[in-house]
C-alpha cells in the first residue's frame, strides 16, 4: 500500500492523507506532502481537508434522520415543504433529489458559475440561481449528477429542522460520532489544522487554487474533515450507530446508474459490494470507499487537484481485497487538470 501511494507522491501528483482500516485494524494512516507549501507545514492524519462531494452522503444521512423522526418522507414532493416551488418541480420528490433523478440542472455547470463562485449566497439565494431553469428531463426518467439537487436538499433540511445546515450536521452526525475535527467550512473562520488547496500550474508545479466562497458548494460540497474522523464516520454509519438498519439499507441501495443516496454502489471483480464517492473542489480531491463484507474503509484526502485520490483509493481497495498487486511504476498518463 505504501508503495502504491509513494508512486504518485514521488512524481508530484499527490499531497494529502491516506487511511486504510480493515476489520477494525488500521493498516495505513499517514500524511504526504504539505498542508501549506509556503510555511512548509506537512500533511498529517489530523489535517483538515475540504471534502467536495463526499459531503453529499452527510446530506443524505441528514435527510434519512429527519425521515426517521417523522419530519418528512423521501417520497414526499419537494413542493410539500416549499409552497412557492416552481410548477416545473411539482413531480420532483426528495428521493429524486437524493438520487440525481430530478432533472434540475446543476448550477456548477452554468455559464456564469465562474463569475458567481466567489459571491457569498444564502441557501435561498443559491436555490434562486437554478429554480427557474427548465428541467433537463422528466423527474425519475433519467439520471444526471446535480449539485443543485443537493443544494436544494440542504435548503429543505433547514426549512424542516429550523436549523442551519452546518449546525444540523454538527449536532446530529459529527457530535454523536465523536468527529471533533469536522465541520462546515468557512472562508472567514480560523480553522486550526486546515490545509491549503493547490492545483497544478502551467509548468506542472503547484499553484494556489482559485477562490470559492464556501456558501456556494453548501450541502453539495461544503464540509471539511480528516481521514481519522472519516473512519469514525464509516464505522458509525455502517456499524449502525447513526441510522436504523432500514434507513442504512435505503441509503445504500442503488436506484439508477449505480447511484444510491449520496453514494455510488457497485460490485468488485470478486463480487463484493463496494460503496464509494469522490469529491473535487478547487484545491482538493477526495475519495471515500467502504466494503461492508470486509469492514474495509479506504479514505484518501488530497490538497492538490488531479485524479490521484481516486486512483490511490481504487488501488488500495484492490490491494486490501487481494484483487491485484501494486504496479512497480506510477502511471505516466495522468491528466492533472481532471477534477
Amino acid at each position: 500500500m505504501e508503495h502504491a501511494v509513494q508512486a504518485l507522491v514521488s512524481q508530484g501528483h499527490f499531497m494529502g492523507a491516506v487511511l486504510v482500516a480493515k476489520n477494525g485494524k488500521v493498516l495505513l494512516d499517514r500524511g504526504y506532502g504539505s498542508a501549506n507549501l509556503e510555511l512548509k507545514v506537512p500533511d498529517t492524519p489530523t489535517t483538515k481537508f475540504r471534502l467536495g462531494s463526499v459531503t453529499k452522503q452527510f446530506t443524505a444521512a441528514s435527510i434519512l434522520l429527519l425521515q426517521e423522526r417523522g419530519q418528512l418522507k423521501v417520497t414526499d414532493p419537494v413542493s410539500k415543504y416549499l409552497p412557492d416551488a416552481p410548477a416545473a418541480w411539482s413531480q420532483i420528490t426528495i428521493f429524486n433529489l437524493l438520487t440525481h433523478t430530478s432533472g434540475i440542472p446543476t448550477y456548477s455547470e452554468f455559464p456564469d458559475f465562474n463569475a458567481t463562485k466567489a459571491v457569498a449566497a444564502t441557501p435561498g439565494q443559491l436555490v434562486a440561481r437554478f429554480r427557474d431553469k427548465p428541467l433537463e428531463f422528466q423527474p425519475g426518467s433519467d439520471w444526471k449528477y446535480s449539485n443543485s439537487g443537493y443544494a436544494l436538499l440542504g435548503y429543505l433540511i433547514e426549512k424542516i429542522s429550523t436549523e442551519a445546515y452546518g449546525k444540523f450536521v454538527q449536532d446530529n452526525i459529527f457530535a454523536p460520532l465523536g468527529m471533533k475535527d469536522s465541520g462546515y467550512d468557512s472562508n472567514a473562520d480560523i480553522i486550526y489544522g486546515r490545509a491549503e488547496g493547490y492545483t497544478p500550474g502551467p509548468n506542472g508545479s503547484a499553484i494556489n487554487a482559485e477562490y470559492i466562497d464556501m456558501s456556494v458548494p453548501y450541502a453539495a460540497g461544503g464540509l471539511y474533515s480528516t481521514v481519522e474522523d472519516l473512519l469514525r464516520w464509516e464505522q458509525g454509519l455502517y456499524g449502525g450507530k447513526l441510522l436504523s438498519a432500514v434507513s442504512l439499507q435505503q441509503m445504500t441501495t442503488p436506484f439508477m446508474n449505480e447511484y444510491a443516496l449520496g453514494l455510488s454502489v457497485h460490485n468488485a471483480p470478486n463480487g463484493e459490494k463496494i460503496i464509494t464517492h469522490g469529491g473535487g473542489i478547487y484545491g482538493f480531491n477526495s475519495q471515500l470507499t467502504y466494503v461492508p463484507a470486509d469492514k474495509l474503509a479506504v479514505i484518501v484526502l488530497g490538497n492538490l487537484n488531479g485524479p490521484a485520490a481516486r486512483l490511490i483509493a481504487g488501488q488500495l481497495t484492490d490491494i486490501a481485497l487481494h484483487v491485484v498487486t501494486p504496479p512497480r511504476l506510477p502511471p505516466q498518463s495522468i491528466d492533472e487538470s481532471e477534477q
